[in-house]
């Protein structure tokens, strides 16, 4: 997946919270007695080359990629959308392999109030989160104001990608996220139904 930063601690932190929002998944993983393993590649280009690289070039495990769209995904396709925008190929690879966090991740964090709440205290504005059921036709840039707004009061300060993010998402509920974001639910359904 990407983000996590630049530095081995940072991408450790992410890797970890993500884990944990995860964890029906891996769970579901260790019953079939397979190995599960989460990569914070860091920036988007270097988790679509290290995706494609290891789809192309291994048989060994099912690999799946997932990045910020960055932008609202107008495309039949994640797959489409990444060559549209970023003039990725993904041909040869199954489109199910493909996925993304529309339109970054902190819109699957906007999506649970309650965690947001919990991690940053009595000073958090809950109210000026949105109220909408599909959080993926907000903008990037607007998701980043509104968390900004929210936070910027509280004691642990404005939101912050590589220090709060990590920490968020073990407290985050992955059935309230999937409501409200299409294309998380698609990510669970997709990796829930794997059967090898």
């Amino acid at each position: 997946m990407e983000g996590g930063g630049n530095s081995k601690n940072s991408k450790a932190q992410l890797r970890q919270g993500m884990d944990f929002f995860l964890a029906d998944i891996k769970n579901a993983f260790r019953e079939k007695n397979w190995r599960w393993k989460l990569v914070c590649c860091g920036p988007r280009n270097e988790a679509y080359k290290r995706f494609r690289n290891k789809s192309l070039n291994s048989d060994k495990g099912i690999i799946m990629l997932l990045v910020d769209s960055e932008e609202q995904v107008n495309t039949q396709t994640p797959s489409d959308h990444l060559f549209s925008r970023d003039g990725w190929n993904l041909k040869g690879i199954d489109d199910d392999r493909v996925h993304l966090m529309t339109q970054a991740m902190e819109t699957w964090i906007v999506a649970d109030s309650q965690a947001l709440e919990t991690y940053y205290g009595t000073d958090f504005k809950k109210n000026v989160l949105p109220s909408r059921k599909n959080l993926e036709k907000i903008t990037k840039s607007e998701i980043t104001r509104i968390l900004n707004q929210a936070t910027e009061g509280t004691q642990k300060g404005k939101y912050h990608k590589i220090h709060h993010a990590g920490d968020i998402l073990t407290l985050m509920d992955p059935a309230t996220v999937r409501k409200r974001c299409p294309y998380c639910e698609r990510f669970f359904k997709t990796l829930l139904a794997v059967n090898g």
